[in-house]
């Protein structure tokens, strides 16, 4: 049995995609008989965006920001009026971004403070597994990087289930330009993760 399905390619990435991304993302979500979408947001545009975009459409949202401290030191990027709009239409998710923002990745980027002595650094030119996997992940897009890592982060606060497929909504670096089909897992199970289809992505 085979099942054919369009793809959606931009000459290029960028947040210009963003309603068309939403638009196709809601389609693709109606039409497979999803019930829920991942949208990643960092300062919450793409959210409210999304707002509009799935107003009536009884799909379960739940927007990923990024974790407190980036990229600035203890602050959040989203603010608090945003936050509390988003929560209020369906779930804000706010943990440690798991391809890029674990200890792993902040031992080797993190220079050391310079009364330490040299050796405390680890070498750059090994990285990390899971920055291994994002590089990897991003000769694909950026945004199927991001929308593989937020289905992470959402199974790992349990605000999505990991026994059926969502649409996982990323972008390039600021709005939305990517949208797949994938069943979550969380990160300690990264390998049971499933990427099932991509809705669209930039070229």
């Amino acid at each position: 049995m085979s099942m054919k399905r369009t793809t959606v390619i931009f000459e290029k990435g960028g947040e210009e995609h963003t309603e068309e991304t939403l638009k196709i993302a809601l389609a693709g979500a109606k039409e497979r008989k999803i019930d829920t979408v991942l949208i990643s947001t960092s300062t919450g545009g793409t959210g409210l965006k999304a707002l509009e975009v799935f107003k009536g459409s009884g799909l379960k949202l739940v927007f990923i920001r990024h974790q407190t401290g980036y990229p600035s030191k203890g602050k959040q990027m989203m603010p608090p009026d945003v936050y509390a709009k988003l929560e209020k239409a369906g779930r804000v998710v706010t943990c440690t971004d798991v391809l890029t923002g674990g200890v792993d990745v902040g031992v080797a980027r993190q220079r050391p403070e310079k009364e330490q002595p040299l050796e405390t650094s680890l070498p750059w030119i090994v990285p990390p597994v899971n920055v291994v996997i994002a590089n990897t992940l991003r000769q694909i897009s950026q945004g199927t990087k991001v929308g593989i890592e937020i289905a992470m982060m959402a199974a790992d606060c349990d605000a999505v289930g990991i026994d059926k497929p969502v649409v996982s909504i990323g972008g390039s670096h600021a709005g939305a330009d990517t949208a797949i089909v994938v069943t979550p897992a969380a990160s300690n199970r990264f390998r049971d993760l499933r990427l099932h289809e991509i809705l669209a992505k930039p070229f």
